[in-house]
């Protein structure tokens, strides 16, 4: 029967223990060469752990005929020796196999989670504690190696060692093997049922609220400067503390009951002592049993029972890895939300000409369409400037050119090309956008501007800034432009932002610009400062100016009324404000009129 589980994001389908097994063995299918090494040596090195209680038979066997037989005494230990160390060295080589093959796993399964994740549709980012995501992605790397080291090194050898001795005992003595057999067989087939059945569930639960923590701690601490600003420290405190309520809460059950899988096994591993033990010390009281046979009993039990305990702890662990792993395992099997199209061939840049025909969209929430049969042209290297109420279309037109959300209907093209049908990242790469509050890296200052060209040599970085009136303010910090930002550029002023990221538009030299009000919460000296760099910055490019400020628009080449997804209005500001319609009562309430 199928599990549902729900998170911030939505509902989802649980994935199978097989399935989550699944995913990882494709990543070991990658490395063929060294899974074969780790599990060839893996299984000699159980042979030979199989021959311990037969050596150990062989030296009691061997001292118990006295000093008489002392050579062949030697000779017995010498093999028991051997046996010995020929585990432990034989294993450690196998390790060295293991070892590459897991750590190039972990780095892989984090980075294409990553991928997978960063390639997600703006809505599922929207819906999804960033915090939460990353501890998931950095969760499932441990996860996997909890699984990997308990399946391939634990829990697969142990079966092998387990029933090979019962086997041995079967053939020597049938009743005791059998009673062996069977116990090894109860204490597996119980112990994974019951994870299953039992603590499963709750595992899960346990962990999505170790996520939740991880999405409450960095949406408060993301949002210090909001906290501190209305003395709200107190009140976050009192979230969290909800959050991690609810974990303790799912957390002390998920341990219990592992406690209580924990008595179980104990008991199974007294009564396999007790009957083992038992048996042949009935077998020796008839006179059917030698010494040497009681030491390979008692040798084979201590094999048994380290490997039973581990098997116990490392099906618990592996379970619980195995929660760990499934959200980055059904990321990879979640489609994006908005793909390229098979073979899709990088956009080709040119003078920046946008059409939208028949467009029509719909946001999922919404109940009826944003946009219907909606169509524009906006001509090569004109300024288009967008006004309107919020909620009307105008964010969403922008949008939907960078092609953050598929339409329902209709087409967009730019220069000539159906950006449906072009890579995502050469699409927005064509298109600079200067938001109204950028949120830089928290890296350098140069890395930040260099984030529109990768690679652009120290001066193309330098004389973007000054193009962006942000050299000198960047020249008089003390480590220029290698000065940290902070996280989101906290350590910069509003119009040094606003500067940075104008610089960023600059270097990127794309044919389509987009400015959403990038001077509307600045003081008036830098506001000019900016102004000016952006009046730099439109020349000879396609320009999409989202309005809150009419003022800022007076110059522009045509301007778009919004209302309800529809255009209620088009001309120039001069022209518009004579005609006395939608825009001249937005200008109207901008001047208090």
């Amino acid at each position: 029967m199928e599990q549902y589980e729900d998170d911030e994001a939505g509902r989802h389908r649980v994935l199978s223990n097989s399935q989550v097994l699944a995913f990882i063995g494709g990543y070991w299918r990658r490395r063929r060469a060294l899974l074969a090494a780790t599990v060839v040596l893996t299984l000699i090195s159980i042979a030979c752990e199989m021959l311990v209680p037969q050596a150990a038979k062989a030296l009691v066997d061997a001292a118990v005929d006295g000093p008489a037989r002392a050579a062949a005494t030697w000779r017995a230990w010498g093999f028991y020796v051997v046996v010995g160390l020929s585990v432990g060295l034989i294993r450690n080589l196998a390790m060295r196999f293991w070892n590459p093959l897991s750590v190039r796993t972990m780095q892989e399964m984090t980075n294409e989670g990553f991928r997978r994740v960063q390639g997600f549709s703006a809505d599922w980012h929207a819906d999804t504690f960033a915090g939460a995501t990353v501890r998931r992605l950095s969760r499932a790397m441990w996860g996997y190696d909890v699984v990997a080291d308990s399946v391939v090194i634990w829990i697969g050898p142990a079966l092998l060692i387990l029933v090979g001795l019962s086997a041995q005992m079967i053939l020597r003595w049938p009743l005791i093997g059998a009673f062996s057999l069977a116990m090894v067989a109860l204490y597996i087939g119980s112990t994974v049922a019951i994870t299953n059945l039992y603590v499963r569930r709750i595992n899960m639960r346990a962990v999505a609220m170790d996520s939740r923590i991880g999405g409450a701690l960095a949406d408060s601490l993301g949002s210090n400067p909001t906290v501190k600003a209305f003395g709200a420290e107190a009140r976050e405190a009192a979230r969290v503390d909800r959050v991690t309520e609810d974990w303790r809460a799912a957390t002390i059950v998920n341990w219990n009951r592992y406690t209580d899988v924990w008595l179980l096994q104990n008991l199974m591993l007294s009564l396999l002592q007790a009957g083992l033990t038992g048996l042949l010390v009935l077998r020796w009281s008839q006179g059917r049993a030698s010494a040497g046979d009681v030491a390979f009993v008692i040798t084979t039990y201590g094999v048994m029972h380290g490997y039973l305990r581990n098997m116990g702890d490392n099906i618990r662990m592996a379970q619980r890895g195995l929660a760990d792993v499934e959200d980055v395992a059904r990321y990879a099997r979640t489609e994006p939300q908005v793909a390229d199209a098979p073979g899709a061939p990088d956009f080709r840049p040119g003078p920046g000409e946008i059409v939208l025909e028949d467009v029509t969209f719909r946001y999922k929430a919404a109940a009826a369409p944003l946009y219907e049969h909606f169509d524009l042209r906006i001509a090569p290297r004109e300024r288009l400037a967008l006004v309107g109420p919020t909620g009307s279309g105008k964010s969403t037109f922008v949008k939907l050119t960078q092609r953050l959300y598929d339409l329902g209907g209709g087409r967009i093209l730019i220069d000539g090309q159906d950006i449906a049908g072009v890579t995502q990242g050469s699409l927005r790469r064509a298109i600079a956008v200067v938001p109204q509050d950028p949120a830089l890296f928290h890296r350098t200052i140069a890395e930040n501007i260099a984030y529109g060209r990768p690679g652009a040599p120290h001066d193309d970085i330098v004389r973007a800034a000054r193009r962006a009136r942000a050299h000198d303010f960047i020249t008089a910090l003390p480590k220029g432009y290698d000065t940290l930002v902070g996280e989101r550029g906290v350590k910069l002023s509003g119009g040094e932002r606003q500067r940075v990221a104008l610089a960023r538009a600059f270097l990127a030299d794309a044919p389509v610009l987009v400015l959403d009000e990038a001077t509307s919460s600045l003081d008036v000296e830098t506001e000019v400062q900016v102004q000016a760099a952006t009046e730099d910055l439109m020349a000879g490019r396609t320009t999409i100016i989202i309005a809150h400020r009419l003022s800022t628009i007076r110059s522009a080449d045509r301007i778009l009324v919004f209302e309800g997804g529809r255009v209620v209005e088009q001309g120039r500001h001069g022209d518009l404000v004579a005609a006395g319609g939608a825009y001249a009562r937005l200008h109207a309430v901008t001047l208090g009129i």
